[in-house]
C-alpha cells in the first residue's frame, strides 16, 4: 500500500487509505471521492462486497471504482463487473502507466465485458457466494454470541460467590472490632493515645467501607441475574430520607455542603422495601456530594405526585456530558479517567466502584418506578449541576401478590 501511496503522490494525486473495507466505507462516507480503488481479498469485506455496498448508495453511482489484482480471467472479469466494479488495474504497477489508467477511469471510461452472458452468470454466482459467506458470518456471530453469553454468566457467579465468600470472614473480623469497641479497657486506651485511637478508627472505617463495597457487589449482582427481592411492609418515607442525610451529616459538615431539603408534601406512608430504599437515597446523596464542590448547596424535593412518591436530588456541580446521561445507569460506568480514581465515597471527585446509580436504577425498577437525569453538561468551572428525579409508586410492583399486599394493608389499618 505505501509503495502505491507513493505512486499515487508522485502523479499529483491526492489519497486517503485505508486497511479495511469498514474504514474505507467510513471514509467513503465522510469525503468526497473521484475515484476508489481496491483490492479484491480483504480482512473484512471482499473488494467485490465493498464495491457492492458503495453501489447501493446514490452517491456513489457515478464514482469510478477500480480493483488491483494480480491475475485477471474472464471470469474474474465478468466477476468485478457483476459486483459492481468499473474496472481493474493488474499488478505489479507500472508508475508510467498508473496515471493514464486513472484518467481513464476518471474521464468516464469504462471496462465493458466481451460477452455479456458471461456477466450473467458471474452475477447469479457471485450472489451465492454472498449469501455463502453471510451464512458463514451468521453462523460465526451466533457461536461467538454463545461463548459470550456462557463467559458473562460464569462472570456474574464469580462475582456473587466471591461477594458472598468475602462477607463471610468480613463480617467475622467486623464482629470482633465491635467487641473490641465496647470493650472498657480499650475506650480506656483510645482516650489516652492519640495514635491507638486513630490506628484503631482507621480499622473500623475500614471494615465499615469493605463490607459496604460487598454489600454494594452483591446487590449489584442480584440485579444482573434479575434476582432482586423486594421486601415490601409500610415504610414512612420521610424517615428513610432522614436517616440517609444522616449517614452522610459528618461529611456534609466537613465539606461544608447544605443541603436544603423539602419535604412538606411527602407521603406518610407507602409500600416499599425499606432497607433498598435507604441504600436507593443514600446513594444518590452520596452521589451529589461527590461531583459537588465545598462550601455550595444540594436541594432535596420529596413530594407526592399522583400515586408516586417524586424525589429530586438536584446538586450544584460540575453536571454530567449529554453524551454519558444514557451511560450512568449502567453498572461500572466511571465518568472520569480511571487513573485519577480515588476510594472515597463523599470527597469532591471521589470514585468508588461506579455502582451506585446503577443499584439505585436496578431498585427502582423493582419496585415498578423510574429514574431519570437532567444537566445542562459538564463543566468543572462554571458548575451547572446535576438533578436525579426518582418516581416511586405508592405501592410497590414486587413479586409479593395483590392479595399479600392487601392483607398487609388490612394488618397495618387494624
Amino acid at each position: 500500500m505505501q509503495q502505491l501511496e507513493r505512486m499515487l503522490h508522485g502523479a499529483k494525486f491526492q489519497t486517503l487509505s485505508a486497511r479495511r473495507a469498514l474504514e474505507g466505507l467510513d471514509i467513503a462516507r465522510q469525503m468526497r471521492l473521484d475515484l476508489i480503488l481496491t483490492a479484491i481479498d480483504l480482512p473484512d469485506l471482499s473488494g467485490r462486497e465493498l464495491a457492492t455496498t458503495l453501489r447501493a448508495d446514490e452517491r456513489f453511482k457515478h464514482v469510478p471504482i477500480v480493483a488491483l489484482l494480480d491475475t485477471v480471467s474472464d471470469e474474474g472479469r465478468s466477476l468485478n463487473l457483476a459486483a459492481g466494479l468499473d474496472g481493474f488495474i493488474q499488478r505489479p504497477i507500472n508508475p508510467a502507466s498508473l496515471p493514464i489508467f486513472l484518467e481513464f477511469y476518471l474521464s468516464g471510461g469504462r471496462d465493458t465485458p466481451d460477452d455479456h452472458r458471461l456477466v450473467d452468470a458471474a452475477r447469479q454466482e457471485y450472489l451465492q457466494n454472498v449469501v455463502s459467506r453471510l451464512e458463514e458470518r451468521i453462523r460465526e456471530l451466533e457461536q461467538k454470541n454463545e461463548e459470550l453469553r456462557h463467559l458473562d454468566g460464569m462472570k456474574d457467579s464469580f462475582i456473587q460467590l466471591t461477594a458472598h465468600e468475602l462477607r463471610t470472614p468480613l463480617t467475622l473480623v467486623t464482629g470482633y472490632l465491635r467487641l473490641l469497641e465496647d470493650d472498657p479497657r480499650i475506650r480506656q486506651l483510645a482516650g489516652r493515645d492519640e495514635d491507638f485511637h486513630t490506628v484503631f478508627g482507621g480499622m473500623v472505617h475500614s471494615m465499615n467501607r469493605m463490607q459496604s463495597i460487598v454489600e454494594e457487589i452483591l446487590i449489584t449482582s442480584r440485579i444482573m441475574t434479575s434476582k432482586i427481592t423486594l421486601n415490601v411492609s409500610v415504610i414512612h418515607p420521610a424517615e428513610v430520607l432522614q436517616r440517609a442525610l444522616a449517614e452522610y451529616s459528618a461529611a456534609l459538615k466537613d465539606r461544608q455542603i447544605t443541603v436544603h431539603v423539602n419535604q412538606v408534601d411527602i407521603p406518610a406512608t407507602m409500600y416499599a422495601d425499606g432497607d433498598l430504599l435507604y441504600l436507593t437515597f443514600a446513594n444518590l446523596l452520596s452521589n451529589a456530594i461527590k461531583y459537588t464542590p465545598d462550601r455550595r448547596d444540594i436541594y432535596i424535593t420529596a413530594g407526592q405526585e399522583g400515586q408516586s412518591l417524586r424525589l429530586s436530588v438536584r446538586d450544584t456541580g460540575i453536571g454530567i456530558d449529554p453524551a454519558q446521561q444514557e451511560r450512568i445507569f449502567q453498572r461500572m460506568q466511571l465518568t472520569r479517567d480511571i487513573g485519577l480514581h480515588g476510594t472515597s465515597k463523599v470527597a469532591f471527585g471521589g470514585g468508588g466502584l461506579g455502582l451506585g446509580l446503577a443499584i439505585c436504577h436496578g431498585i427502582i425498577e423493582a419496585h415498578g418506578g423510574r429514574i431519570m437525569v437532567h444537566s445542562p453538561g459538564h463543566d468543572p468551572h462554571t458548575l451547572p449541576g446535576s438533578e436525579f428525579v426518582v418516581l416511586l409508586p405508592l405501592v410497590a410492583v414486587s413479586t409479593r401478590s395483590t392479595a399479600t399486599l392487601k392483607r398487609l394493608a388490612a394488618r397495618t389499618s387494624g
